[in-house]
């Protein structure tokens, strides 16, 4: 997110915001999203997914020793 153009209190809080489900960060991203660029919100939509589905569910299935049984 920093390499995408947004201060580290935006890109820290938004990354946050978008991983727990929970809304606006803080700073740019305090009252929504429309102003940051479209790689930004791609990025922050991933964040939504991983957050949604659990990243260990997530790392279990894309480990090796899971499909090998």
């Amino acid at each position: 997110m920093l390499t995408t153009g947004l201060d580290l209190e935006s890109a820290f809080s938004a990354v946050g915001a978008c991983l727990n489900n929970l809304g606006p960060g803080l700073g740019s991203v305090s009252e929504n999203y429309a102003n940051i660029n479209s790689a930004s919100k791609g990025i922050l939509a991933f964040a939504m997914l991983l957050g949604r589905l659990e990243i260990f569910t997530l790392l279990v299935i894309i480990t090796p020793m899971f499909w090998a049984k």
